[in-house]
C-alpha cells in the first residue's frame, strides 16, 4: 500500500503486509491497513530496537513518575533489554514475550531466577511501554496485551490482634518515636506518609491531617515525593487518643530542639526526626520497629503490616469498606475488598445475625 512520500526525502513510501493463509485473510488485512492509512494511525516500517525504544521511553517518563516508580520501571526495563533489547520493536510478538517471561522464571542459576510476582510487575511495565508505542504509531499493536504473564500466588501478610497491639504499645511507650507507631496503627498510613508528615499538615483543632508528601528511598537514598496515587493525597481524621499522643510528641520534640540548640536541623518541618532534627531513614525506621517487636516478644510482622492490622481490625469492627478504603488511600473500594478478602466472611456472618435479629424482633413485636 502506498502511504505517500517520505517527508524527509520525498521518496515514495510503501507498507507491506504478508504471510496470510488465504485470500480472505489478505483482503481483511488490506481493509484494515487502508483504514489506518486514511486515519493516519498506520505504523511505518522502523528499525528501532526494543532497547532503543526503552531508552527513549524512560526518558519521557522522568517528569511523569514519582522517583521510586521511575526507578522500578528502570529495573524492569533493564531485565527486558538484557533479554530482547536487540530485537526489532516491530517484530515483537506475544509468543516472544511469553518466552521472555519463561526465561526470567526458569533460566540461569537459582539466584538469577525471578519470582512470579516480579515477572508480572515486569509485564505491567512492558505492556504500558508498548501501549505508548502503539499510540505513537511505532507498532501496529501492543504485543504485550495479548501475552499471558505467569500467575503469582497471593502474598499472605501477618497482622496483630488488638491485644498484641496493646502489648507493643506498652513496650514502645517510652520510645521517642512512639507517636509514629500509634499513627501507623490507628490510621493505616504508609511508612513514607508518616515519615513525610510535617507539623503544618496537622490540624490540631479539627483533629485531622493532610497527606501531601512521602519520604521514601531511591537506591537507599531518602527522597521526598508526592503521594503514591491521586487517591493517596487525602485527609485523615484522627481519634482523641492519637491526637493526645501527637501533642505530647510535639512537646518532647520542642524540648529536644531547645537542648540541642543551633545544631538542630531547621531545613524541614517534619513531625518525626532523629535527635538532631534530621529526617529519618525509612529503612532504619523499619529496623527499629523489628527491634521493639523482639523486645516485646510478639509475633514478628513487618512495619507495613501495621497498615494491614489497622484495616483488618477496622473491617472486623464493622467500619464500612468504603470508609476503610478512603482512609487507606486505595484507588477503589474493590482493591480493599480484594486485599482483605479473608476478613469478609466474618463480616458476612455478622451481617446475617444482625439482619435476622431485626427481622425476628419485628415479628415478635407484633404478637
Amino acid at each position: 500500500v502506498d502511504v505517500g512520500p517520505d517527508p524527509a526525502t520525498g521518496k515514495r513510501q510503501q507498507i507491506l503486509r504478508q504471510g496470510f493463509a488465504n485470500r480472505k485473510q489478505a483482503e481483511a488485512a488490506l481493509s484494515v491497513l487502508l483504514h489506518e492509512v486514511e486515519t493516519g494511525t498506520v505504523s511505518r516500517r522502523s528499525r528501532i530496537t526494543v532497547g532503543e525504544f526503552f531508552a527513549d521511553w524512560l526518558a519521557s517518563q522522568r517528569q511523569r513518575l514519582r522517583p521510586t516508580t521511575l526507578r522500578s520501571y528502570q529495573i524492569a526495563a533493564d531485565r527486558i533489554t538484557r533479554q530482547i533489547g536487540r530485537m526489532p520493536l516491530q517484530a515483537l510478538t506475544p509468543a516472544q514475550i511469553e518466552k521472555l517471561y519463561t526465561d526470567l522464571l526458569e533460566n540461569g542459576n537459582l539466584r538469577d531466577r525471578l519470582a512470579a510476582k516480579t515477572v508480572r510487575n515486569t509485564h505491567v511495565v512492558l505492556r504500558k511501554a508498548l501501549a505508548d508505542a502503539e499510540r505513537l504509531g511505532l507498532v501496529p499493536r501492543n504485543a504485550a496485551a495479548a501475552a499471558k504473564p505467569p500467575t503469582a500466588p497471593r502474598k499472605e501478610f501477618n497482622t496483630w490482634s488488638t491485644d498484641e497491639l496493646r502489648e507493643f504499645f506498652a513496650i514502645a511507650r517510652d520510645d521517642r518515636l512512639f507517636a509514629a507507631y500509634v499513627l501507623l496503627a490507628t490510621t493505616g498510613m504508609r511508612r513514607g506518609e508518616v515519615l513525610g508528615l510535617r507539623w503544618g499538615d496537622i490540624d490540631f483543632d479539627a483533629a485531622q491531617l493532610g497527606i501531601v508528601q512521602t519520604l521514601t528511598t531511591v537506591d537507599f537514598v531518602p527522597t521526598f515525593s508526592p503521594p503514591k496515587t491521586a487517591r493517596s493525597r487525602r485527609v485523615v481524621y484522627l481519634d482523641d487518643q492519637t491526637m493526645s499522643v501527637l501533642k505530647q510528641h510535639r512537646r518532647l520534640q520542642r524540648q529536644e530542639r531547645l537542648a540541642v540548640g543551633e545544631v538542630w536541623d531547621t531545613t524541614n518541618d517534619l513531625a518525626f526526626r532523629d535527635d538532631l532534627g534530621r529526617l529519618l531513614h525509612p529503612e532504619w525506621f523499619s529496623r527499629e520497629f523489628v527491634r521493639l517487636t523482639r523486645l516485646a516478644g510478639l509475633p514478628r510482622i513487618r512495619l507495613h503490616d501495621l497498615r494491614h492490622t489497622y484495616a483488618t481490625i477496622a473491617l472486623k469492627a464493622g467500619v464500612h469498606p468504603k470508609v476503610v478504603s478512603e482512609r487507606l488511600g486505595h484507588a477503589t473500594v474493590g482493591i480493599t475488598l480484594d486485599l482483605y478478602s479473608h476478613v469478609t466472611p466474618a463480616i458476612a456472618r455478622d451481617a446475617a445475625d444482625v439482619v435476622a435479629s431485626k427481622i425476628f424482633e419485628l415479628d415478635l413485636s407484633r404478637r
